[in-house]
């Protein structure tokens, strides 16, 4: 879809569809007050004739609305105006775009990015109503003989400002959006493909293609170890999960240098168990196809480069990831196994199930290479951290609470939130081996702080954050598929790190 800014009355704009909002009960928001004044109260007498409230969620078509320059009017209700935060704009911007899409206009205005909302800018509302309305006309029906056609689907969106002084930051704040949107989209296809094609090998196939489509302008480059360099390498961990699959392990190196040669890179190190049966300690057969899942921690970081790239943003990040399956098979890890990991130091795996771990610790030894200013890892990681903290925030570690406060701030300016847990030595005792050094599970009892604790024994050299999105990465039911979370919190971050946050 293409989007563009504008500043200027809505009854002067020729297009399709002028989108503009109603708070609950019945009040116009001032540019709903420019077209009922140019349509000498027509849209006022319509209200009051009770066709809409105003409440959150509904919306009015109206047609050749006098007085105006435009095919139709959508009117999209608001709530109420003093409960009107970040939630409730994103819910209208989608509400209007999904509207939009399906009325057959090709084009249309939107007036709801005038509209304050508190304690946030223009830029901030150019940015997420980009990213909302890319969201809004997802589709993901590539595998179906017969897809889901749209009359005439929306070509064009163009978001009003209010003031010609709002233009520029408004432009930077789009293209922004616009990256950030890309980024989540291949998150979520990746995320959404089948276990048969999305393996490691289709994942290192997709960041090569990453670093092909950007390498001129961005600097990007990317490494495939094989089996063999791991094992080189010494990550008998990571090579542990891969031992039951047929389909061989990847690590995924990209290094984008947008910054200077002596500026530490940022890491963003993800999982990428692209099917997870649980191996040898095989998980309950419902709902194991979700377990494609397991390698949206990989999909975000590549969807996150993919964004930086994209922005151009003056820093410089390497993106690592672990690719595997996790199978049961007569060479699989069993119960028991002792190995050891890149690091040196052994793990007793007392569940297979509990891979992610055993995948990322050889990751972020293999991160300590490039000096790296900070690390970030991001895995669907233990169903614990869903228990904690249901599927609205994501688990947030740190090994220091300076980087843990930037990152929930950047989940708050994104809506993508994230919440600290507590990563206390009290907790590493749960990891006790009497033959390894530690095990790989610390039993039933804040299993998603267990893990992050045996992630920890491995960033000591570093600056490190642990993101557990097991819960936010994906939804089941009726709206089953790919989040593309944290794209959104990860780019933030990076934004404001790299000054380009407005």
């Amino acid at each position: 879809m293409e989007f563009s800014i504008k500043s200027g009355s809505p009854e002067k704009q020729r297009s399709a569809c002028v989108v503009v909002g109603v708070f609950e009960p019945r009040k116009l928001t001032l540019s709903a007050e420019l077209l009922d004044n140019a349509a000498r109260n027509y849209i006022s007498d319509i209200i009051r004739r009770g066709d809409l409230e105003g409440k959150a969620g509904t919306t009015l078509l109206l047609h050749n609305v006098p007085g105006t320059l435009c095919d139709r009017v959508l009117l999209v209700g608001l709530g109420k105006e003093k409960e009107f935060r970040e939630k409730e704009y994103s819910d209208a911007i989608r509400c209007a775009v999904k509207t939009l899409n399906e009325t057959g206009a090709f084009d249309g205005t939107v007036f709801l990015t005038e509209i304050a909302v508190k304690k946030r800018n223009a830029a901030w509302r150019i940015r997420q109503a980009t990213i909302v309305a890319q969201e809004a006309v997802y589709r993901f029906d590539q595998f179906k003989s017969k897809k889901d056609e749209v009359r005439r689907p929306l070509r064009k969106l163009t978001f009003a400002v209010e003031r010609r002084t709002e233009l520029a930051a408004a432009e930077e704040a789009l293209a922004q959006g616009f990256a950030i949107a890309e980024g989540m989209a291949l998150a979520k296809d990746l995320g959404n493909l089948p276990g048969n094609v999305c393996t490691p090998t289709y994942l290192a196939e997709t960041a090569q293609k990453i670093a092909q489509q950007y390498s001129a302008d961005s600097k990007i480059d990317c490494q495939i170890l094989e089996r063999a360099d791991m094992e080189t390498l010494g990550m008998h961990s990571l090579l542990s999960v891969a031992k039951g699959s047929h389909q061989p392990p990847k690590l995924i190196v990209l290094h984008y240098k947008g910054g200077k040669n002596s500026e530490k890179p940022l890491v963003l190190v993800g999982k990428g168990i692209t099917f997870d049966s649980g191996g040898i300690s095989l998980k309950p057969g419902e709902g194991m196809d979700e377990m494609k899942y397991d390698m949206c921690g990989a999909a975000s970081v590549l969807g996150t480069i993919k964004a930086v790239a994209q922005m151009k943003l003056p820093i410089n990040l390497t993106v690592i990831v672990a690719a595997s399956e996790n199978m049961p098979g007569g060479a699989a890890s069993k119960p028991g196994d002792i190995v050891t990991s890149m690091s040196g130091q052994t793990i007793e795996i007392l569940n297979t199930d509990a891979e992610g771990r055993l995948v990322l610790c050889d990751a972020l030894t293999y991160a300590e290479r490039f000096e790296p200013e900070t690390v970030i890892d991001v895995a669907t990681l233990t169903g614990a951290c869903v228990v904690a903290l249901g599927h609205v925030a994501t688990g947030l570690f740190a090994n220091n609470d300076g980087l843990a406060r930037e990152l929930a701030q950047a989940g708050e300016e994104a809506h993508d939130r994230a919440w600290q847990m507590p990563l206390w030595d009290d907790y590493q005792d749960l990891l006790k081996s009497p033959f390894a050094d530690m095990a790989n599970i610390g039993g039933r009892w804040g299993g998603s702080i267990s893990a992050a604790c045996f992630l920890s024994r491995f960033t000591k050299k570093f600056e490190w954050a642990h993101l557990d999105i097991a819960g936010t990465a994906w939804k089941s039911g009726a709206d089953k598929g790919a989040t593309g979370r944290p794209v959104p919190l990860l780019t933030h971050y990076l934004l404001k790190r790299a000054g380009k946050l407005h």
